[in-house]
């Protein structure tokens, strides 16, 4: 009887499915106003934060909502060059 690698035990046996193509722009946008807008409601209560040793949850959500319009940025120049190499294969 062969035996199998740990690897190979767990790697699928089948094609992956094509990826879904959505509205990527607005869910960046909407993941990325939800992360500023719970570091602004988290920040009037710094003081309780810092007493017991949780600001790291203030600093994830400024640090989500950074990296959200880094994402913006990626997802919309994404978008236009795929708009734009559909127009010229027209």
């Amino acid at each position: 009887m062969r035996k199998l690698s740990a690897m190979a035990k767990w790697t699928p046996q089948h094609e992956a499915p094509e990826p879904l193509e959505g509205p990527v722009v607005p869910t960046i946008i909407g993941g990325t106003i939800i992360w500023f807008v719970l570091f602004l409601a988290q920040l009037p209560f710094y003081g309780w934060y810092s007493d017991h040793g949780h600001t790291w949850w203030i600093w994830t959500c400024l640090a989500g909502g950074g990296l959200g319009l880094i994402g913006v940025y990626y997802v919309r120049r994404r978008d236009a060059a795929i708009k734009a190499h559909l127009a010229a294969a027209e």
